[in-house]
């Protein structure tokens, strides 16, 4: 069944290109689609466009259709072009003419826009969710290991000392500004564009208002053209975020698996979370922080896929709107498997203490020494030429360092302030 059929058949090769992977993307909008169909049938029979009788058995055929859903009995067989043709047959098979009247006032463009966004609305909020659980285990690993000395790196040369507190911590901050653009996301999609039709209005009275409160939407998306249009501004939007957050995963999932290595041994993972070599025995493989960093660098490239697909196009609708619904979907149950992977194992790493007479960090310590030279009395440029001269000859022996005691440092992390700063986000969401 197709909702724009008018008695011709198709090409069957046409016919395949066009539907694609519609049916399988479309077990995840199912229950979005009936939820947005409720809301659609209450307003056509609140505003009588509908006998309020016919508005209760359409809600009541939907409401079984949420059931056989939720059972997992509701499938969308080859014959169906997408989720929205199953559940129209559906209903008119349990209602016969009544339920044909489920598309009064509505095109199946407003039908995949409605849907889509309230699936990423939700998913959007459970993402922001999971990340929110994310940080709140880096910043107890902070806690844990604040006092543990770790060698600081700038152009992976040994650099100045750090340590696993402020490593962790500093990932946790990150993910906030990530929440940030998480929350503004959620915010471009939460906007009804239910009652755009085709992207040119109705000239049936429909009450925009009313679906608008009934699917929780905090506000319309009143122009329908512009309803229209966003339809690839909030995939974009989207495809934006989620490559910041991945960026943000990869670079961590990076500092990982440099951190396991032999060279580095600075921390280590229970062997269950870890792979081995076919032929090496000794083998403890960062597999899962590998894959992390290729699936988050691969949904980085989602935003160029998103923008060269809708770049050009002139308003109104077009078929290379379909493209972007894989692409969404697949970002999004993508990033909430990194996500729960990724909290899972790293909140078992094993942090290991490091040697510091180990001769690669013999001038781990040179700032602070030239900073001890400064604090009593030299001018810095003076105590940077003595301590590299000493570092030429061969001579450098590090002395007593002082706590770094400034917001934000090795000794003064704002574990609290940070947290603060997440309360802060999380109240005002």
């Amino acid at each position: 069944m197709k909702l724009w059929d008018k008695g011709i058949s198709i090409d069957k090769k046409i016919e395949q290109f066009t539907v694609g992977n519609d049916r399988e993307l479309d077990q995840y909008l199912a229950a979005y689609d009936l939820k947005a169909s409720k809301a659609h049938a209450r307003m056509l029979g609140a505003s009588g466009l509908i006998s309020e009788r016919e508005a209760s058995l359409l809600v009541q055929g939907l409401e079984q259709l949420e059931t056989q859903l939720e059972k997992g009995e509701f499938h969308i067989e080859e014959a169906f072009e997408d989720v929205h043709s199953k559940i129209e047959w559906e209903l008119t098979q349990r209602l016969g003419e009544i339920g044909k009247k489920i598309h009064t006032a509505r095109s199946r463009n407003d039908q995949v826009l409605v849907a889509m966004q309230l699936y990423l609305k939700d998913n959007v909020s459970g993402i922001r969710d999971q990340v929110v659980e994310l940080i709140n285990v880096l910043l107890q690993l902070a806690e844990k290991h604040q006092h543990q000395l770790l060698p600081g790196y700038t152009h992976l040369q040994v650099a100045m000392p750090s340590s696993f507190g402020l490593w962790f911590s500093a990932y946790a901050e990150l993910l906030i500004d990530d929440l940030v653009m998480l929350k503004a996301c959620h915010k471009v999609i939460n906007q009804n564009p239910l009652g755009s039709a085709a992207g040119y209005g109705s000239s049936f009275p429909i009450d925009r208002d009313f679906t608008t409160a009934e699917l929780g939407f905090e506000t319309l998306k009143y122009n329908v053209v512009a309803a229209q249009m966003g339809r690839g501004k909030v995939e974009r939007t989207l495809a934006a975020v989620l490559g910041g957050l991945s960026n943000t995963l990869a670079r961590f999932a990076m500092d990982i698996c440099l951190y396991m290595s032999q060279n580095f041994d600075f921390i280590s993972f229970p062997e269950t979370l870890t792979t081995g070599s076919s032929i090496m025995p000794h083998k403890k493989n960062p597999d899962v922080f590998e894959l992390i960093r290729g699936k988050c660098n691969k949904l980085q490239a989602l935003s160029t896929e998103m923008v060269l697909i809708t770049n050009n196009l002139p308003s109104g609708y077009h078929r290379d709107f379909q493209l972007l619904k894989e692409n969404s979907i697949n970002g999004v149950e993508r990033m909430k498997e990194i996500l729960e992977v990724f909290t899972y194992a790293v909140s078992q790493v094993e942090v290991k203490p490091v040697d510091l007479n180990d001769e690669k960090y013999k001038y781990l310590f040179t700032v602070e020494s030239i900073n001890e030279l400064v604090i009593e009395g030299m001018p810095f440029r003076e105590a940077y030429k003595v301590i590299g001269e000493q570092v030429q000859k061969g001579t450098y022996i590090p002395g007593p360092t002082r706590p770094h005691t400034h917001h934000g440092s090795k000794d003064a992390l704002c574990l609290e302030e940070i947290r603060n700063k997440l309360q802060d986000f999380m109240s005002r969401r």
